[in-house]
């Protein structure tokens, strides 16, 4: 079993950042590939940002350029660091282990085994 813990959402303003955090414990391989979701109303689940177990890295391209994903394979730590902040990035935000995921696979939700609860993010003057 795989646990996964979301943090560091909040309410902040346009052209604010964040960073989401994402603590991986449990039988998780550290070979793992790992992304970011987010859900809202209006758009449903949508990809953010993936990492395959070789470091590659995929994004979404609403958030190029805005948003990098790292991560911390001793600490069993995920980030997401979110810039330039828009109303329209206000969302749950979900992590996610992708074992075996190739770069292709990073953006398709049913490639994804064991997710995390969610941190909520609002974007907003």
């Amino acid at each position: 079993q795989v646990q996964l813990t979301e943090s560091g959402g909040g309410s902040v303003q346009p052209g604010s950042s964040l960073r989401l955090s994402c603590v991986v414990s449990g039988r998780a391989s550290n070979n793992d590939g790992m992304g970011w979701f987010r859900q809202s109303p209006a758009k449903g689940r949508e990809f953010v940002a993936g990492m395959n177990g070789s470091g590659s890295t995929s994004y979404a391209g609403s958030i190029k350029g805005r948003f990098t994903m790292s991560r911390d394979r001793a600490k069993g730590m995920v980030y997401l660091q979110m810039n330039s902040l828009q109303p329209e990035d206000t969302a749950l935000y979900f992590c996610a282990t992708c074992p075996r995921c190739i770069v292709s696979s990073l953006p398709q939700a049913q490639y994804y085994t064991y997710w995390g609860q969610g941190t909520q993010v609002t974007v907003s003057s």
